[in-house]
């Protein structure tokens, strides 16, 4: 059965490890960070897998992009207690494993002027972290800009101009491959060369 599938070996140790992950994660925006590695259900990525060991609970409303096994909906219940959502808006958390078929940026809770951090967290499984069109990113935890490559079709990054221009309201993601995990907070822009080359306005039009 899914639920004889095994957690973490340790549990506080291997929680916080990943704890330390995710807010490094955010804290330096497209630098990897290094998760614990498990053995989760098939369709979730070892770091996917630990972060939602360490975040869900049974306070947390999470949303499962359709498409997954259900062995992941069983264990996630039997090892978080979370519970789930049909409605993006509605979850404190969005599992994505296919991102051209997920709902728009838009789609999801960008929070409220009072309470921000009430937004959606997504969490976006990829089959690597590099390999896709470079984008150079800019804001607080950069040191300048950095770049990054992660395979994700410029749908995503014109989302995400206009979702960032609307700060402090917004979504924080991270993104998994293997044991492997990177954050792109609501705070990470794109440089002023990525919307000419991608064919931008400053605020996520085309032209």
């Amino acid at each position: 059965m899914i639920t004889q599938l095994a957690g973490f070996a340790d549990a506080i140790h291997d929680a916080q490890h990943t704890f330390r992950a995710l807010l490094d994660a955010l804290a330096r925006p497209g630098i990897p960070q290094t998760t614990v590695s498990l053995t989760p259900p098939s369709g979730l990525e070892s770091s996917c897998a630990a972060t939602c060991l360490t975040l869900l609970d049974l306070e947390t409303s999470v949303w499962l992009q359709p498409g997954l096994p259900a062995d992941v909906r069983s264990w996630l219940v039997f090892h978080t207690g979370c519970r789930f959502t049909d409605h993006p808006h509605a979850a404190d958390f969005a599992l994505i494993w296919q991102l051209n078929n997920a709902p728009e940026l838009s789609e999801f809770s960008w929070g409220t002027a009072e309470y921000p951090e009430s937004s959606t967290s997504l969490l976006i499984q990829l089959p690597n972290l590099t390999g896709g069109e470079p984008i150079t990113l800019e804001g607080p935890g950069i040191l300048s800009e950095i770049e990054v490559s992660l395979p994700m079709e410029s749908a995503f990054w014109q989302q995400w101009e206009t979702m960032t221009a609307n700060y402090p309201l917004g979504l924080d993601c991270w993104c998994f491959a293997q044991n492997q995990i990177m954050g792109l907070p609501r705070t990470s822009k794109l440089t002023a060369s990525v919307y000419e080359s991608l064919g931008f306005t400053k605020h996520g039009y085309s032209y």
